[in-house]
């Protein structure tokens, strides 16, 4: 049974606009972490590290701003965890619930908010935000979905969103 013009089934359209999967990092925010992109990238960038330059700025050390999804990516392995450990865990439920076994991101948005400082312990939530009607590109049959993950510090102000867009296909048959 549906209930929208999309023809999208009443448990789908429930879950619009719910937080899922709420999680905090096993681990605080670590300097190595944007220690080594800025080394791997070659940025010199003073701000992430000269201390007085960062205090002078922003009231002390951030986290390099594109390191923000580290914080919710699971270990591949941890003690005590049961199943298959991933990120953005509504796109996996997305892919089983419309049968829909090929999936790309087809756009990636991360607005910052709050700086993350080393230290700090993230938390985040998956919010599905919309669900498209179904679609057919040159990949296969499916739909479009889009989803954020909200990230918030120990002090739960909110350091991010970032906003995935995905397409869930069928490959057609030859």
């Amino acid at each position: 049974m549906t209930s929208d013009p999309a023809g999208l089934p009443e448990d789908v359209v429930a879950l619009i606009g719910q937080r899922q999967y709420p999680q905090t990092a096993t681990f605080a925010v670590e300097r190595s972490f944007t220690d080594n992109t800025l080394a791997a990238t070659g940025n010199g960038n003073p701000l992430y590290w000269d201390e007085g330059v960062a205090d002078e700025l922003t009231g002390g050390m951030t986290a390099l701003p594109t390191t923000l999804s580290l914080w919710m990516r699971p270990h591949y392995w941890e003690p005590g965890a049961e199943g298959e450990q991933v990120a953005l865990k509504v796109h996996f439920d997305l892919k089983e619930r419309f049968g829909l076994p090929e999936a790309v991101m087809t756009d990636n948005t991360l607005t910052f908010h709050d700086p993350v400082r080393p230290g700090d312990v993230i938390s985040h939530a998956q919010v599905l935000r919309s669900v498209s009607g179904p679609k057919t590109t040159k990949l296969g049959a499916g739909r479009f979905w889009v989803i954020d993950i909200e990230y918030r510090n120990q002090d739960d102000d909110l350091v991010g969103v970032e906003s995935y867009t995905g397409f869930g296909y069928r490959r057609e048959e030859a």
